[in-house]
C-alpha cells in the first residue's frame, strides 16, 4: 500500500515530501542590519514607481490628445 501511495504521488506530481521536510523549526539570524538593508532596497524600488507612473500618464495625456486632434481634424473636413 505504501508504494502504491509512493508511486500515485510521484505520477501526480506529488512525490513524498515528507522526507525532504525540515525537523526543526525556521531559524532566523538576520540581523538588523540586515532588515535595514531589505527595507532600504523596498524604498528604493517604491520611489522609482513615482517616475514611472508620471511617465505612463504622460504617455496616455499625449496619445489622447493626438486621437482628439485627429478626430477635431477629421470632423471639420467632413
Amino acid at each position: 500500500m505504501k508504494t502504491l501511495a509512493t508511486m500515485i504521488g510521484t505520477i501526480a506530481g506529488f512525490a513524498p515530501v515528507a522526507a525532504f521536510a525540515a525537523t526543526t523549526g525556521r531559524v532566523d539570524d538576520s540581523g538588523i542590519f540586515a532588515w535595514i538593508f531589505l527595507g532600504f532596497c523596498a524604498l528604493i524600488v517604491l520611489l522609482q514607481t513615482v517616475p514611472a507612473i508620471l511617465l505612463m500618464t504622460g504617455l496616455v495625456k499625449g496619445v489622447a490628445s493626438l486621437v482628439s486632434n485627429k478626430a477635431k481634424t477629421a470632423a471639420k473636413k467632413s
